[in-house]
């Protein structure tokens, strides 16, 4: 049986966490778990919908695979004893820790990526230097048994490159055949590389007006 925790926690990006789950449920023999600091409910970025964790981390001992997301929550987690020595203890013995969008500060913070190749949402790559993280601009990047994801919808990318890992092609590929994961945005603007500058700064408003959406809502701080 392959135990998989994914971390939830307050100010977290669903899909983050939800878009992984689709895939790694999927895999045979899997005991998948949420966990966060404390059982129960957490409330996504955007202060509406809630997700729930079955566990505290505590009582996920010696996951096979940890999944980090991201979102504005990250900010104060990088700060978090807690969490950030679970991580430490979690990844000692895990078979895979990754990270999606901004969950990559997270596992920067407890030192698991001093010296590594990472990604994460482009608006932070700079930030991963704090933690002597090489940034790089890529979708999915792997390090031994690190793996972390881009922005966002990027942790589909990274569930199923890792259900190749541990379950070979032809199950991850069922996988996004099952899911009909087949990519076909109606835009060509899906990285900082593409997007036109007129796109880019309408994205940085959103970020500065769901900064103050948020702050005003639970004093959380800004980060995708």
């Amino acid at each position: 049986m392959l135990r998989i925790g994914i971390v939830l926690f307050e100010g977290i990006t669903a899909l983050d966490a939800v878009g992984p789950y689709e895939v790694l449920s999927r895999l045979p023999d899997v005991d998948l778990h949420f966990v966060a600091a404390e059982a129960g409910p957490v409330r996504t970025d955007d202060g509406i919908l809630s997700l729930v964790a079955d566990d505290e981390l505590s009582e996920l001992g010696d996951p096979e695979i940890v999944v980090v997301p991201g979102g504005w929550g990250t900010r104060r987690l990088v700060a978090d004893g807690q969490l950030l020595s679970w991580l430490r203890e979690a990844h000692s013995t895990s078979q895979w820790t990754t990270s999606v969008c901004t969950g990559a500060l997270l596992l920067g913070a407890a030192g698991i990526l001093e010296g590594l190749e990472a990604t994460t949402h482009w608006s932070e790559l700079e930030t991963l230097r704090r933690y002597r993280a090489r940034p790089v601009s890529r979708r999915v990047v792997e390090q031994d048994k690190v793996i972390t994801a881009a922005g966002v919808s990027a942790g589909i990318d990274m569930a199923l490159s890792l259900a190749a890992h541990v379950a070979g092609d032809t199950v991850a590929q069922s996988i996004q055949l099952a899911i009909e994961y087949d990519p076909q945005p109606p835009f060509d603007t899906g990285s900082l590389a593409k997007a036109p500058l007129e796109v880019r700064r309408a994205v940085q408003r959103m970020r500065h007006s769901g900064t103050s959406a948020l702050e005003g809502q639970s004093g959380a701080g800004a980060q995708l």
